[in-house]
């Protein structure tokens, strides 16, 4: 009974192609469908999933919502649920990191969180250029589109994507050439014909670009020069922030201050559409409506991302059991990488995954996977890494099943001995 999607369903459809099982109920870090299989899921809704399916710490909060007569749509008046999210999202993320932000809901997704924050940067600035990386992907909107790498994206938008330039990724050359040399000299440069630009934006680590993972040093050279210039520093942290990487933000290692973060996907907790837009209070120069939209006021996402807040990041225990995961991921993946020649990890956190010297190797293993029932993507210009994202919450237990079940995908592929793929 799945005619209706093939022959209603718009041709542009793409995970229900890889994984064409229909899925009928979700809990924790599975996913079973309508024929009873159970699936372990190490995608976590292109990582909106990030404390699991139905969490009950979150769903439950979220049911006595629901039920209780409050306000679910509100536009951008105020609401109970928005001050508790406010206040919940300064008092345990903000104050501890010593980040002075203004709060935006600029709408529902991570696009409408980058285009917020092209928009504020040419505002502040007066000036028009955004300079972002080789292999970045930023949404799919057209001024995101404009700073997404990716030229298959790209041409969706039918029209030239202008106003930005790429620029070099850390270690896109060799890992020794002076990666902000270009950009240095033609700043200094009167006579180079480059506009300086109104903004730099940069995920730290490059999810759907290959798991390209900048160094600390490299972004604190790239903070360096847009403060030196005058550059506004964006930091899209839509799919690598929230935990993903082992911090709240995935900044914090470098030690580095944003002028403007995007955050969307795991910031609800529960997978419910929201997305903020964090700038330095003195860039907050909007008129009233200026940037707006519907589906800001999503109150059930309010409630279910305080929840997350309160329960996960209150302390430093959550933080803590993330990086044990980190490791015992890593630790996987090393050994996976090791059977196969030519392979190695990529990534940083619980955003990474294997790099295959054959191209077509990564597909084939992530179609392995499904078939013995674990979800995983690729991700890369030529779909050549195997990307895995797995709850935070995921116990130990899982995640050594799912890199069992990767390994076993891995030998079915490329031919390792049993005894290669031994974890």
């Amino acid at each position: 009974m799945t005619d209706i999607f093939e022959t209603l369903e718009s041709e542009v459809r793409s995970y229900s192609r890889s994984w064409p099982a229909v899925f009928e109920r979700a809990n924790g870090s599975s996913l079973t469908s309508e024929d009873g299989r159970t699936y372990l899921d190490f995608f976590s809704g292109a990582g909106a999933l990030n404390y699991g399916h139905n969490n009950p710490a979150l769903l439950q909060p979220l049911l006595e919502y629901l039920v209780s007569g409050a306000v679910v749509h509100s536009l951008d008046m105020k609401t109970p649920a928005k001050r508790k999210f406010l206040r919940t999202f300064q008092d345990v993320i903000l104050k501890p990191r010593n980040l002075d932000y203004k709060v935006m809901f600029p709408g529902p997704t991570g696009t409408n969180s980058v285009e917020a924050a092209l928009k504020l940067a040419r505002k502040v600035t007066g000036r028009q250029h955004i300079l972002s990386f080789t292999n970045a992907f930023h949404g799919m909107t057209l001024g995101s589109l404009s700073v997404t790498g990716n030229s298959m994206k790209r041409k969706g938008a039918g029209i030239p994507l202008t106003n930005s330039s790429k620029i070099p990724y850390d270690d896109y050359f060799d890992g020794e050439t002076a990666d902000f040399l270009w950009l240095e000299r033609v700043l200094e440069d009167s006579g180079s014909g480059v506009d300086k630009p109104a903004a730099v934006i940069v995920e730290t680590v490059q999810g759907e670009g290959g798991l390209n993972a900048a160094r600390a040093e490299w972004l604190r050279g790239l903070s360096e020069l847009c403060e030196r210039y005058g550059i506004l520093l964006i930091v899209d942290d839509v799919q690598a922030g929230c935990g993903r990487t082992g911090t709240f933000f995935s900044f914090e290692e470098a030690g580095i201050t944003p002028d403007i973060v995007c955050l969307s996907k795991s910031i609800s907790g529960f997978g419910l559409p929201l997305a903020l837009t964090l700038f330095r209070p003195e860039l907050d120069i909007w008129s009233p409506g200026e940037h707006n939209g519907t589906f800001r006021g999503h109150n059930p996402a309010f409630v279910t991302g305080t929840a997350a807040l309160e329960t996960y990041w209150s302390d430093g225990a959550f933080q803590k059991q993330v990086g044990a995961r980190i490791v015992q991921l890593h630790e996987g993946l090393e050994r996976i990488a090791a059977s196969v020649e030519g392979a190695s990890v990529r990534g940083r956190g619980l955003l990474s995954g294997v790099i295959f010297a054959d191209l077509e190797t990564a597909g084939k293993i992530a179609a392995e996977a499904y078939e013995r029932g674990l979800l995983v993507e690729t991700s890369g210009p030529e779909s050549e890494v195997v990307k895995l994202m797995p709850a935070l919450t995921i116990s130990a237990e899982d995640l050594d099943r799912g890199l069992d079940i990767l390994m076993e995908a891995t030998r079915a592929v490329a031919g390792v001995p049993e005894l290669a793929g031994a974890l």
